[in-house]
């Protein structure tokens, strides 16, 4: 798509899944008011790659996912990784706050401290695509592996499935 631009302020989405996992890159936008964006999001770039859920594929081979499809969506754009101000990511396996802590990790060894990271199960970034951000109904979603999750009006919180093999969710 391009030279690399030095100027250009982009953020990425990661929607990282047993069977694929996708990354979109985007001009980064002013969110404060999601009614007046535009329709559609302008994409910059996307990359497509295998599995990045650790517990399917090991930690090695998530990471390797993600550090691929991070840099071929960036590529594919003609931003540099400088660019990058922020990286939501929604990732199956992510279930604990010390999942987040991990993948975490994985990133801050590549982007600066200044980069905002969100780190969530990929349900709950599901949820949020289709409510706007807000965090109130359920989603179910059943692919490769399976999970509902939802958040009642005053945030409470509840879920199943998702639990992965050791509990009866092969995901296959």
């Amino acid at each position: 798509m391009g030279s690399e631009s030095d100027d250009c302020k982009v953020m990425l989405g990661v929607d990282g899944g047993t069977t694929s996992t996708v990354c979109v890159c985007m001009p980064l936008l002013p969110f404060s008011d999601i009614h007046n964006l535009p329709d559609p999001l302008p994409l910059l770039g996307r990359a497509v790659a295998g599995s990045s859920n650790f517990n399917s594929v090991g930690e090695d081979v998530a990471r390797e996912t993600l550090e691929k499809i991070i840099a071929e969506a960036l590529s594919d754009a003609g931003v540099k990784r400088s660019a990058v101000q922020a990286i939501c990511l929604g990732l199956s396996g992510v279930n604990h706050s010390k999942d987040q802590e991990k993948i975490l990790g994985w990133l801050r060894s590549t982007f600066p401290s200044h980069v905002k990271l969100y780190i969530q199960n990929d349900a709950v970034a599901a949820l949020a695509s289709g409510t706007m951000g807000k965090l109130h109904g359920c989603v179910l979603i059943a692919g490769t592996g399976s999970i509902s999750y939802g958040f009642t009006e005053d945030g409470r919180e509840a879920r199943a499935a998702g639990a992965g093999p050791v509990l009866g969710d092969w995901g296959r």
